[in-house]
């Protein structure tokens, strides 16, 4: 599959698409301003259909906006094609009849050839035989399409909704052109690319939304929050094949082994992992963990992808399903059905990715059975429905005056208000479901006139809530990654409310939420960001999370997806289950150091790097960070007093405008500056540390800072950028201190800096007035021993006191004093070299 040539396709018809429906609204004058009763448009009387139609296009553009309306209709029928082509190539359409191409694959519809002799339900044949008569392809391939797409319907009702408004009117012009965005996915996209793969929609979704990504970030760097319209596009992600397998085999699927013990079925598995030898008193608690697993029948397997996306999770679990129900005695036919009505369940906020899933899981069901599409059995896969404005008259009907079901719908109406802005992430409380239920089958047979607003408004709120408020044997997903800074006021408020502990990013807020979906003793299975894994930000989630079991990881870095360069998204997946077993050792793949993917994979099949720790282990590690390859001897030394204890840690002066405040020391007047002999205060300018690139000991001493009168004219600067009037770190200035870069990509490295100098924000300093003690951890810091320990704090590129102040300081007394002179050597040696007018480091070095 080349992803490049699919990449390319879906950017441009996205383009294409729009671009022909903005010409069907203009010349239909289809616009939020136009009338909507007018009998005719760009001089063309409209019929009554299409009378309809416009009304209903111009009262949604009034609703939702032009741009949104001719964006919605481009990707339903950019939707539609996708699916139409999966199931044509498969040979699941019902007719059997090819939409887009002959059997050879070209780009001759066979349903044009076939029109008067297929049977479709819908196809009026006196307009296919006008059409013909009249030589007009255009509009009967047009007329077919549409009619075969209602005609799904009825089997496929999430993908294929009745087309009869302004969908319909709106659609795309001279598909049969050479060049037209069928015309393009037929020969630009191989025959073999659709073939039970439905990884190609997830595919075509994520490209198809590239563009939009892309302005979604834009615009953040213009300081413009991700609105919920525009969470799907910034934060989808296509998981790469080998980690969704990875997931499910060993969530999924050791759920059930676990219990029912096959190694046959263990063996196609290709990323299950075996779990690490215990001792006794763990094996005797999972050995009862494993006679609830024991006592599980398939149907009972209750799984869950919240963040569905396109469905690939959905689809593997499928897969893993059909396996246990076989290996149980089930047939396939029968296991298929039972499959989509009670193991899986999906979740999202996207629309368009809901019925992606939704169609994923039909056509795995279709792959396993030719036939089942004739069941008329329907998946539990929504997108999440809000309930803001639901007909009121439509509640009264549906609860018939029934105080227990207007008590639930009122909490269900209450609990879903924006839910998509919030997603899976809302709590939503348990309801009496099978009398929800029983009164939407008794509404269906009902003549009334509010019978369908309540199907349509109110069955998927139910849908939908049932599906956030039950727990669930399996949670497996690839939820969104959304820094705290990007979210809009909404969203923000509602994860510092409810989820303080995970509310930095979205992805930690789902770690958090996926463990309250699963049941006891059940597993969560997830691809996120690293950070939680370090950060002390995450401090509080992580010690939540050292009350579960880790069953085991793989810590996978950067460039764990092909889509993502650099070292921007570090990632890691893994299986927790919630339970907790005092020292259970769970199993670690460190695959940090492979550069592609498939290095990683690779990496993960030979077994190399693989570790086993326990939480109890972590928990010995202040902040209790997942440094799960740290051996027992570092470990040990954490009992050590910390860098902590050896100085005072403060960030430094933010003046609000370096351009205005900061000069490089060689362009201001000599006599008008302190370059830290003489320590006049009335000097105005003064020497300042502002960090820089990296160097060891001594350097970067290239800036100075207006701080006459005080720092007075900062002061006041500050004062009227909306900032406090007092500076940071100001108690601290002018005294020696060790500091180090704030942002670096490199290894980080310290410097010592002698009294009379001021340190800048992005310069993170440890102050003492005792040299000897600063020296000696200036020496701990720029060892080996201090590039091991830092990155079990934090692995990223930013540099906090928080994470220095961890370190442990390893330095005896009988060690410090050559230590000491080595430091000192070491810094007046760099300070010579390079050249800079600053203080004489001899006669620091003799009074020590």
């Amino acid at each position: 599959m080349d992803k490049n040539v699919i990449k390319k396709y879906a950017v441009w018809a996205r383009t294409e698409l729009i671009e022909r429906v903005r010409q069907r609204a203009l010349k239909y004058e289809v616009a939020a301003d136009a009338d909507a009763n007018a009998d005719s448009a760009s001089g063309k009387v409209l019929t009554g259909i299409e009378k309809t139609q416009r009304a209903a296009g111009i009262a949604r553009m009034r609703e939702k906006g032009y741009e949104y309306v001719i964006e919605e209709v481009a990707y339903t029928w950019f939707n539609r094609f996708s699916a139409l082509r999966f199931m044509e190539v498969n040979g699941y359409l019902p007719t059997r009849v090819r939409v887009f191409t002959d059997e050879n694959n070209a780009f001759k519809p066979q349903i044009l050839t076939e029109a008067i002799h297929m049977e479709l339900d819908g196809l009026d044949m006196e307009k296919v035989y006008a059409y013909k008569e009249a030589n007009d392809n255009d509009e009967l391939y047009k007329y077919l399409l549409i009619t075969q797409c209602n005609a799904l319907n009825s089997v496929l009702p999430g993908m294929f909704q009745k087309i009869a408004d302004y969908t319909e009117l709106l659609f795309p012009d001279n598909l049969l052109r050479e060049g037209s965005v069928v015309q393009q996915m037929i020969e630009l996209i191989p025959e073999e690319d659709w073939k039970d793969a439905v990884q190609i929609i997830g595919w075509l979704y994520q490209y198809y939304n590239s563009e939009k990504k892309d302005d979604v970030f834009a615009a953040l760097r213009k300081n413009v929050k991700i609105t919920k319209e525009n969470i799907p596009a910034a934060t989808q992600l296509f998981t790469p094949d080998w980690i969704v397998r990875y997931m499910v085999e060993n969530s999924l699927g050791r759920l059930w082994v676990e219990g029912h013990p096959n190694d046959e079925l263990k063996s196609q598995w290709k990323y299950y992992l075996e779990e690490a030898e215990q001792e006794s008193d763990v094996q005797a608690q999972l050995a009862s963990i494993r006679e609830v697993y024991k006592a599980l029948k398939p149907e009972a397997i209750l799984c869950i992808d919240p963040c569905s996306g396109s469905g690939h999770i959905l689809a593997y679990m499928f897969d893993v399903l059909v396996q246990i129900y076989e290996a149980y005695g089930v047939d396939t036919r029968t296991a298929v059905a039972s499959i989509v009505e009670n193991n899986i369940y999906g979740l999202d906020i996207d629309d368009r990715a809901a019925q992606l899933a939704y169609f994923s899981v039909m056509m795995k069901a279709c792959q396993y059975d030719k036939r089942f599409l004739r069941r008329k059995v329907q998946p539990h896969v929504y997108a999440i429905a809000e309930s803001n404005h639901v007909d009121r008259y439509a509640v009264e009907y549906f609860c018939n005056g029934d105080a227990k079901l207007k008590e639930a719908m009122d909490t269900i109406i209450e609990e879903l208000h924006d839910a998509k802005e919030y997603g899976s992430i809302l709590n939503v409380t348990q309801q009496d479901w099978a009398a929800l239920y029983a009164r939407f089958d008794e509404i269906r047979e009902d003549i009334n006139i509010s019978r369908e607003s309540a199907l349509r408004e109110l069955l998927p709120l139910v849908q939908v809530a049932e599906a956030m408020a039950q727990k669930y044997d399996v949670v497996v997903t690839n939820p969104p990654y959304m820094g705290s800074s990007n979210m809009d006021a909404k969203l923000s408020k509602h994860v510092k409310k409810n989820y303080p502990d995970s509310k930095s990013d979205l992805f930690a807020v789902f770690i958090e939420r996926c463990n309250q979906m699963v049941a006891l003793k059940g597993y969560q299975a997830m691809i996120t960001q690293h950070a939680w894994m370090f950060l002390s930000s995450f401090e509080n989630l992580r010690d939540k999370l050292l009350l579960i079991d880790t069953v085991n990881m793989i810590h996978l870095g950067a460039r764990a997806f092909e889509e993502i360069g650099g070292e921007v998204v570090q990632t890691t997946s893994f299986v927790f289950r919630r339970s907790h077993i005092v020292d259970y050792k769970g199993t670690y793949c460190r695959l940090i150091d492979p550069t592609t993917q498939q290095e990683k994979r690779d990496m993960f099949l030979t077994g190399e790097n693989r570790y086993e720790s326990s939480h109890e282990n972590f928990s010995k590690i202040p902040g209790s960070p997942v440094a799960y390859w740290i051996p027992d001897s570092v470990l040990r030394s954490f009992d050590a007093p910390s860098v902590e204890s050896c100085g005072t840690f403060s960030y430094g002066v933010f003046t609000c405008n370096n351009v205005r405040f900061l000069r490089l020391w060689h362009e201001v007047e000599a006599p008008k500056t302190d370059l830290g002999r003489n320590k006049n205060e009335r000097k105005k300018w003064r020497l300042l540390n502002k960090g820089g690139t990296g160097r060891r000991w001594y350097g970067n001493l290239e800036y100075v800072i207006n701080y006459g009168e005080n720092g007075n004219e900062i002061r006041q600067f500050r004062k009227e950028s909306g900032q406090s009037e007092s500076l940071p770190g100001e108690a601290l200035y002018f005294q020696p201190h060790i500091s180090w870069s704030l942002v670096t990509s490199g290894n980080l490295t310290f410097r010592y800096y002698p009294k009379g100098m001021i340190f800048d924000i992005s310069a993170p300093s440890m102050i003492n007035s005792d040299e000897t003690k600063l020296f000696s951890t200036l020496a701990v810091l720029n060892s080996k021993i201090g590039g091991y320990y830092l990155p079990l704090f934090n692995p990223t590129m930013n540099n906090t006191n928080s994470d220095i102040k961890r370190i442990p300081y390893v330095v005896t007394s009988n060690e410090q004093s050559w230590i000491v002179d080595l430091v000192l050597l070491t810094s007046q040696a760099d300070a010579i070299l390079l050249a800079l007018p600053v203080m004489d480091l001899t006669s620091i070095l003799s009074s020590v």
